[in-house]
């Protein structure tokens, strides 16, 4: 869900704070702001079809010792709940979930009969004439709330369960599965469930454990049968094959079998088919797994145990590993009194482990580090703006001259200003900012890592192609035709002369004070990094870029009037913001420094007598002598027209009317 959609669904006096992962789990935030639990919903964390094909997506909040605070049904499919019953009951089922713990063995059913009572279980109601439907919406809901628990609340890795592996091949009997520990026994016998119970007040209802102490009370074997050498070894061949069977539709379950050779049973005697077992429960670090009767014909292969037996199945997908070792949990229940008895229960803990031999582990992918996700989310993006940069670099290095010489050169450049606007600006967010490089000297102060640099591939090409540039040509590749912001004040310089309103020029000292400012701004911004550094992103805000190109005007008014300002602002004063109080032109202007040429040619003639360049600079960044101030100059290439242009140049004109006066005397 959209975020903002999320938060809407939390109920006060809770809040939604910030994602913890990639799968959607939301931090919980109690009235103070502090952590309270985890947010998420099951889709994304377990996936289970229901009967529609699609999950049933359920939005669950858990406080942090696993307790459910809540759980909402947000989207489904389920055709008895669409078209048959209505989709009330279905919310009304996710109802019973507040107050119970994820460390509960909680199942969809009836307790059945009083003894039920003694179950290690909990109980939801489920709905009538679509019990599989909420069977299918709990597993989602417990499976998503076991997953954010190994994660968040024991610290166990999330990598992914084994699965048998089955194309291996062994050739095993009953008798090496015992002496191999695969076919696991637990004995245990009546003075030891007695003393299990001495000092309660059950201690004397098994007359039988009290009269024979000697005898067995529980023999219990556990093997799981997915590796098909094992369920070999222990199935017939008519028993394997059905299991077989039931394995190639439930490609997710591990089948356990459990066989009890002496009077505790397993099961009691309301026990039904096909759900969970009363008196059987099992674990995995710490957390329960949902284990269910798979309703299968079971025939034994010779020399196995003869006895009550169960073929239990869990979901792997809900987080049971078989290659790690596990804990069956075995009710012993006894009734005190009666016409209402009470029940009494203790439990027989049965740890249990499979050979890795028999399983395979899918190899999960690692994840692409966040500046390749980053670079291949913007891949289409980045293949233009190459193309575009390289154009633009080609077309500036190697064919500058003719560029400048066109006869409708500015509309080429607005043309080119409207692409960086549009593409490089708005719709790639690739806005140069002083933040960048403010941002990588607190972490050279710092000691950090400059991998945030990576997570913006799109801004960082231009970084790179600006760095060429100081080499190039100074600051005025990028200042002159890769910033979005510079582009929109010549835009609004055009307009101010369309709509023919005045224009102010500042020169000589003003001029040179006011381009001071700058630099002042640039050392503010790099002793507030060194004094209060969290407080350099709100000092940068003296950049515009943000609330103009970033958030395209769709912010608060005060920084919306403050952008707006000096774009109307460059309708009289020619890109007053980049000449006079931009931080990041101020750093640019490092690149006049490290170029390695004087590109702009000149003449012996230029500054003196010829100063028509110097009054036609905009920018003031060219010298009464001629020589061009690098630092100063945005490349707009009109001082190159002026002096190719034998018709504006001043020693282009003299030089041609001499050569007219010699021709006419000779």
């Amino acid at each position: 869900m959209d975020r903002d959609a999320l938060a809407e669904l939390i109920v006060p006096p809770f809040a939604l704070g910030e994602p913890l992962n990639d799968k959607g789990v939301y931090q919980l935030l109690n009235s103070g702001g502090a952590e309270a639990g985890y947010v998420f919903e099951t889709e994304p964390l377990a996936p289970l079809p229901g009967f529609s094909g699609a999950s049933i997506n359920v939005l669950v909040t858990l406080d942090l010792e696993g307790k459910f605070l809540d759980a909402r049904l947000i989207e489904h499919n389920e055709p008895i709940f669409v078209s048959g019953l209505g989709e009330a009951p279905f919310h009304k089922f996710f109802e019973q979930y507040p107050g119970l713990s994820i460390s509960s063995s909680i199942v969809v059913g009836t307790p059945y009969g009083d003894a039920g009572e003694g179950s290690s279980l909990v109980y939801l109601d489920g709905v009538t004439k679509a019990t599989a439907s909420v069977r299918i919406a709990h597993e989602s809901v417990m499976g998503a709330a076991l997953a954010v628990a190994r994660e968040k609340m024991q610290g166990i890795s999330t990598k992914a369960p084994a699965r048998p592996d089955l194309s291996h091949e062994e050739s095993l009997t009953w008798d090496d599965l015992v002496a191999q520990g695969i076919a696991s026994r637990t004995v245990v016998t009546n003075a030891q469930i007695d003393e299990m119970f001495a000092g309660t007040i059950w201690a004397d209802d098994d007359p039988e454990a009290t009269d024979y102490p000697e005898e067995t009370y529980l023999d219990l074997w556990v093997v799981d049968l997915g590796p098909p050498s094992v369920a070999r070894a222990v199935l017939s061949d008519n028993g394997y094959e059905e299991l077989q069977n039931f394995l190639s539709i439930s490609t997710e379950d591990e089948p356990i079998l459990v066989i009890e050779t002496a009077r505790h049973g397993l099961v009691s005697t309301d026990f039904v088919r096909n759900t969970a077992p009363d008196w059987i429960a099992a674990e995995q670090d710490g957390l329960p797994v949902a284990l269910r009767d798979s309703d299968l014909f079971i025939d034994l292969a010779r020399g196995v145990p003869d006895g009550t037996a169960l073929i239990l199945r869990t979901d792997r997908r809900l987080g049971f590993d078989p290659a790690r070792e596990w804990l069956l949990k075995v009710s012993a229940v006894r009734e005190h009194g009666m016409f209402h008895p009470e029940i009494g229960t203790q439990v027989i803990e049965i740890a249990h482990t499979t050979p890795d031999r028999f399983f395979v582990r899918p190899e999960v992918p690692k994840p692409a580090p966040p500046w390749l996700e980053a670079l291949r989310n913007r891949m289409s993006d980045m293949i233009l703006l190459a193309a575009f940069l390289s154009g633009l670099t080609a077309l500036l290095l190697f064919r500058m001259n003719p560029l400048a010489d066109l006869a409708q050169f500015t509309p080429v450049r607005l043309t080119i200003l409207a692409v960086v606007t549009g593409f490089i600006g708005w719709w790639g967010q690739g806005q140069l900012s002083i933040v960048t490089p403010l941002a990588a000297l607190r972490t050279i102060m710092e000691g950090g890592s400059f991998a945030f640099l990576l997570y913006d591939p799109f801004s960082l090409l231009i970084w790179a192609v600006t760095i060429l540039g100081f080499l190039l040509w100074g600051r005025g590749l990028f200042c002159g035709w890769l910033c979005p912001f510079g582009a929109l004040q010549e835009f609004a310089h055009h307009l101010g002369r369309l709509l023919r309103l005045p224009e102010f020029k500042i020169r000589g000292l003003w001029d040179r004070r006011l381009k001071a400012v700058k630099y002042l701004l640039l050392a503010g911004l790099i002793a507030t990094v060194f004094i209060s550094p969290d407080s350099a992103d709100k000092a940068a805000e003296v950049e515009p870029f943000k609330t103009a190109i970033t958030t395209l005007f769709v912010r608060e008014w005060y920084y919306v009037v403050y952008a707006a300002f000096w774009l109307i602002a460059g309708m009289f004063l020619f890109k007053g913001f980049c000449r006079y109080v931009c931080p990041l032109g101020a750093f640019m202007a490092i690149g006049g420094f490290l170029r390695g040429r004087d590109w702009i040619h000149r003449r012996a003639d230029c500054g003196s007598p010829c100063q028509l360049c110097r009054v036609k600079c905009n920018y003031g960044a060219i010298r009464p002598t001629g020589k061009i101030i690098y630092s100063e100059c945005f490349q707009c290439l009109d001082c190159i027209t002026i002096h190719n242009d034998k018709d504006q140049c001043v020693p282009l004109i003299l030089a041609a009317k001499q050569a007219k006066r010699m021709e006419a005397a000779e």
